[in-house]
């Protein structure tokens, strides 16, 4: 059983870890680290993810890092061309020689005598058990199970005769040329899958129990396109990137404030790109405001594109049975199927399955509250990456990485060893993920919490968390700075019970 110590130990060698990993050598270049990754490639979602038209619901300008310029032309991005751009970062930065492949985190254990975390890991490739010891834990695994996506119970499904498929396990050999497809779902998945199929199936059918806002957005982003004949790469990103992102908060608190004006804009959206005639308020006028789930992006309107040329349809209606040849609804209608595509959404994993203990203790999540979104209460020196619900993840993910930062240096220059967030008391506690999608609410209770006010409110608020996170004060109520406390020594057997002098 091997055993080493690093300063920081990142959990994850996705978009979040491997930017963690940059602010680290960038910012704590004397921090020692190794990032731990559990399957065997750099790139976390964009990595395995793999079933056609995978592209970002973000801009790559606020998708992208705050320190490496996306300079592809495209903002609305390609999974392939995002994959690429994050193990580019981590070659030029040399993030790769310190990661270690196929090491999976099962548990963390925290000694205060010793100030440290003791990570216990088994390497998927070798079935070998590892530990290692880091001063810092830093966990950047996102909160979705990888090794299986959600999918209901469907009646019959064992009676289809075709081909059934789930995106998150995307057969490398599926051929749906010339074949009629029925894709279930409504989310960011189906929406991409839908026209990316039809563009060689018979028929795409994209088959939705309720609606969800669509808004369509270049794939190209004029202002950049613009800003490039004039000014080099390192220029045009930071004011693109800022410009996005006020948008972004501009279109959220419309639609927090005034969801009745957001979707009527979107209505009439929507009513622009498809027939004459459809029927819009069934299949693309949702029960819910906007924001209360996120909004899916179809890059220039390439799923209503698909809808009016006829090579897609949308279908509003529940699942009777699957049966032979396809999938009955409950109105009757038969739906015919060569392929199923279920993309009824993830599961929630936090922390990549891993459990935590403190002192011995076990720490139950859905008893925490998140400290700024990034620290969990009565958990010493340690940070995770949850990035925002309406906006780009890496964001947030920049955010954290830079807080992570200036606590390590704040440690050292203080001669302290240990941050740990303290609960607020006699607040009012809510889930730390706001959305009412399918995947939040069937896991939320097992999540961290937050609390009504900063430092344990999230505000969904970008340049607020600049000037919290990278301007504001590291010392507050909520966070306790200590050293190591190692248990009192046993008395020398010649010397108990003497008397003091």
């Amino acid at each position: 059983m091997a055993s080493d110590h690093v300063d920081v130990l990142i959990v994850g060698a996705g978009l979040s870890g491997i930017g963690a990993a940059v602010h680290l050598r960038r910012n704590c270049p004397d921090k020692t680290y190794a990032v731990l990754e559990a399957r065997g490639a750099i790139g976390g979602t964009w990595d395995l993810f793999r079933y056609p038209g995978i592209r970002s619901d973000s801009d790559m300008f606020t998708l992208g890092y705050s320190f490496k310029p996306w300079t592809d032309p495209k903002a609305i991005a390609d999974g392939d061309s995002i994959r690429s751009y994050v193990r580019e970062t981590a070659r030029e930065y040399g993030v790769e020689e310190h990661i270690r492949f196929h090491h999976r985190v099962v548990r963390a254990e925290w000694d205060s005598a010793t100030a440290r975390w003791t990570v216990h890991v088994r390497r998927d490739d070798t079935a070998e058990d590892v530990v290692l010891t880091c001063a810092f834990l830093f966990t950047c695994a996102g909160y979705y199970r990888y090794d299986e996506g959600y999918t209901p119970q469907f009646p019959g499904i064992e009676r289809f005769a075709g081909t059934l498929v789930h995106p998150q396990r995307w057969p490398d050999d599926l051929d749906h040329t010339g074949r009629r497809v029925v894709v279930i779902g409504s989310g960011a998945t189906a929406v991409t899958l839908v026209p990316a199929m039809a563009e060689r199936a018979a028929h795409v059918t994209m088959l939705q129990r309720s609606p969800t806002y669509v808004i369509s957005l270049p794939s190209r982003d004029v202002v950049a396109d613009a800003l490039r004949r004039w000014l080099p790469e390192k220029a045009v990103y930071p004011v693109v990137r800022w410009k996005n992102v006020l948008l972004g908060t501009a279109n959220f608190q419309l639609s927090r404030r005034a969801p009745k004006v957001v979707r009527a804009l979107l209505r009439r959206a929507a009513k622009g790109r498809l027939p004459a005639g459809y029927d819009i308020d069934r299949h693309f006028s949702p029960r819910y405001d906007p924001w209360d789930q996120r909004l899916c992006v179809v890059p220039d309107g390439d799923l209503f594109t698909a809808v009016k040329t006829g090579r897609a349809s949308v279908v509003t209606d529940t699942i009777d049975t699957f049966t032979e040849w396809g999938v009955r609804l409950s109105s009757g209608e038969e739906l015919p199927a060569d392929v199923i595509v279920t993309a009824t959404g993830l599961n929630l994993l936090a922390f990549g399955g891993m459990t935590l203990a403190v002192d011995g203790v076990d720490v139950d999540l859905g008893q925490t509250v998140a400290y700024k979104g990034m620290m969990l209460s009565g958990v010493p020196n340690f940070a995770m990456t949850i990035g925002y619900t309406n906006a780009s993840w890496t964001l947030k993910a920049d955010l954290v990485a830079t807080y992570v930062c200036r606590l390590l240096r704040h440690l050292d220059s203080t001669g302290q060893q240990i941050v740990t967030p303290v609960a607020p008391t006699g607040s009012e506690l809510e889930p730390i993920i706001d959305l009412k999608s399918g995947y939040v609410l069937r896991s939320v209770d097992a999540l961290p919490k937050q609390g009504a006010r900063a430092p344990w409110r999230l505000y969904q608020n970008y340049a607020r968390d600049v000037v919290l996170m990278r301007h504001g004060r590291l010392t507050d109520e909520g966070v306790r700075f200590s050293r190591a406390t190692p248990a009192p020594s046993t008395p020398d057997s010649r010397t108990a019970g003497a008397p003091v002098a």
